[in-house]
């Protein structure tokens, strides 16, 4: 399909390409070369980016909900205000970026590259940031309420005012901690019974 001129399709070049506000739903951009691309405002739900260079692209206030960015190169993207609620952004690249007041929740960023990226004000509640690297990353004011940063690598980030509230406990995480909770009565019981048996031994 063509949009303002430009054919949309995997492997397209359409480096400094001006798709202000354009309407690409569901588009597929599989390895398409949008460097400096100009996505102010567009309607990017559920498109296909995996693979894509969008290095230094313009994404401000784009709708990106559901997007598939896996393993896109978004390094220096201009990403403020955008929309990535549910985007699949496992392995991105995301060195420098600005995603300040970025909408992520529940975003997969897993592996992800943020170092130095701007997450000032950003919704990263119940992202999965699972070793994600957020070195040297702005999390001024960041909601990371729910998220998961087990092995995410956040040295040298500011975390200043950034929710960091721990996930709630799920029913089977409820059930493990019972179940411990049984195994260790029932090893104290033991040791209980031991001792009564060496007391009764010794005869006090």
């Amino acid at each position: 399909m063509k949009v303002n001129g430009y054919e949309i399709k995997p492997g397209a070049n359409l480096q400094g390409a001006n798709l202000y506000r354009a309407d690409l739903v569901g588009a597929n951009l599989y390895r398409a070369d949008l460097v400096g691309a100009n996505l102010v405002g567009a309607d990017l739900i559920g498109a296909n980016f995996k693979d894509a260079n969008l290095q230094d692209a313009d994404l401000y206030g784009a709708n990106l909900e559901g997007a598939n960015l896996v393993g896109a190169n978004l390094e220096g993207a201009n990403l403020n205000g955008a929309d990535l609620e549910d985007a699949n952004l496992v392995g991105a690249y995301l060195e420098d970026a600005n995603l300040v007041g970025a909408y992520l929740e529940d975003a997969n960023l897993k592996g992800a590259n943020l170092r130095g990226a701007n997450l000032v004000g950003a919704n990263l509640e119940g992202a999965y940031l699972y070793s994600a690297n957020l070195k040297g990353a702005d999390l001024y004011r960041a909601n990371l309420k729910g998220a998961y940063l087990e092995d995410a690598n956040l040295e040298g980030a500011y975390l200043k005012g950034t929710i960091l509230e721990k996930k709630e406990e799920t029913p089977q995480d409820i059930t493990s901690l019972s179940q411990k909770v049984k195994e260790l009565e029932e090893e104290l019981k033991k040791y209980k019974d031991k001792f009564n048996q060496l007391k009764a031994l010794l005869g006090t």
